[in-house]
């Protein structure tokens, strides 16, 4: 078996350019405009995406790289499945590629916030989960909702936050007020 740290660096692999591919923000991948309908196929791919430090994503072969764009998250996390409780919880992800990953310190969950219509920070929460190095999963807005209802408060730095719990890692959802705020407006409505 070939030593994988043996080989070239994917940076130094002969450039194809830019692949006519792109993956969407809802994970739904395209090549020449054309929504790729095969998930076998897409499932293929994804095995050999990868992302530099300056966020491009390309598309890795042994021999030559190409780069494809990504709207958003190059995958969506469509369902949360928990076991225990507490610290000791376990919440595992599925990906809209029927990829599996339990969010712990080597795939934590991060939240940020879109801007509102006056470019400023606090906007509506895009949820992440990092699936592989420098490969994230949006999570869909009724997973990310269930992770609301699981939540528990937690102070940090003088700050109550909504958070969740897995593998003895907590991870912040937001600030507390923000989630009775929102609460508020949307039982007004």
């Amino acid at each position: 078996m070939s030593n994988p740290e043996s080989g070239p660096r994917f940076s130094d692999l002969p450039t194809c350019g830019d692949f006519d591919m792109r993956i969407a923000s809802d994970g739904t991948w395209f090549y020449r405009g054309s929504p790729i309908n095969r998930k076998p196929l897409v499932k293929l791919f994804s095995t050999v995406l990868r992302r530099e430090p300056d966020g491009e994503y390309w598309l890795v072969t042994p021999a030559e790289r190409g780069r494809i764009a990504v709207d958003d998250a190059p995958f969506t996390a469509v369902e949360v499945t928990v076991s225990g409780s507490g610290s000791n919880q376990e919440l595992t992800f599925r990906t809209n590629l029927d990829e599996f990953v339990i969010a712990d310190c080597d795939h934590p969950i991060r939240v940020a916030h879109r801007r509102n219509k006056t470019n400023q920070p606090g906007g509506e929460p895009r949820p992440y989960i990092l699936v592989r190095p420098g490969l994230e999963a949006l999570i869909l807005r009724s997973v990310f909702y269930h992770l609301v209802e699981l939540g528990q408060v937690r102070n940090i730095e003088g700050v109550e936050q909504l958070g969740v719990w897995s593998r003895g890692q907590f991870f912040a959802l937001g600030h507390l007020q923000d989630f009775e705020s929102g609460a508020r407006t949307e039982l007004a409505h």
